[in-house]
């Protein structure tokens, strides 16, 4: 009867929404901001928690930005399975295109920049990020195979998918639609 209590008293925890509090006080602090120009102190307050307790949790500011880099990236744009690689790809590259393109895109994909020329920390920023990326694309693209398609390599379609919609939004240099990240999907299947 307690434990019942208890689960619905505090669906998720108190450390989920710490942690959820958290990492959207950064989201917004960096789209505001930018990299660099806030502290754990701000983010403490945004989040509406101590800031002993954001230390306790991350120990510095860069730990708690790469979190916040690597955990959007691993819980945004799922891998799909539509049951054929066309459909894995078309579906992926449309979830992308709307999480980028949505309100904390532009500041993770900034923060994962900012991070990735800020020294040894960044650099574990980046290669954590782009191996995430790879492993799950990886995945779907193990899956096709299994079903006796012919994928590309993981790099291909960080090139030919993933890189045009990350700098279409970093630089502003067009929308993000579901038509123009099918365009991408066509143009990589076409050169496989």
């Amino acid at each position: 009867m307690e434990e019942e209590r208890q689960a619905a008293r505090r669906p998720g925890g108190r450390s989920a929404r710490v942690r959820a509090a958290v990492h959207q006080a950064v989201t917004d602090l960096i789209a505001e901001r930018g990299y660099g120009n806030f502290t754990v102190g701000e983010v403490a307050a945004r989040a509406g928690v101590a800031g002993t307790s954001v230390y306790r949790r991350w120990g510095n500011l860069e730990a708690l930005l790469m979190d916040v880099a690597i955990t959007w990236l691993t819980t945004q744009s799922p891998i799909p399975d539509t049951g054929s690689l066309a459909g894995d790809l078309r579906a992926y590259a449309a979830n992308v295109a709307r999480d980028v393109a949505g309100p904390d895109g532009p500041a993770v994909l900034r923060l994962v920049i900012a991070l990735s020329t800020a020294g040894q920390d960044g650099l574990r920023v980046r290669d954590a990020f782009l191996a995430e990326r790879s492993r799950q694309l990886q995945s779907m693209l193990d899956r096709a195979r299994d079903r006796g398609e012919h994928p590309p390599d993981v790099l291909d379609v960080l090139d030919h998918i993933l890189a045009p919609m990350y700098i279409r939004i970093l630089f502003g240099a067009g929308p993000l639609t579901p038509d123009y990240a099918g365009t991408l999907v066509d143009r990589l299947l076409s050169h496989k």
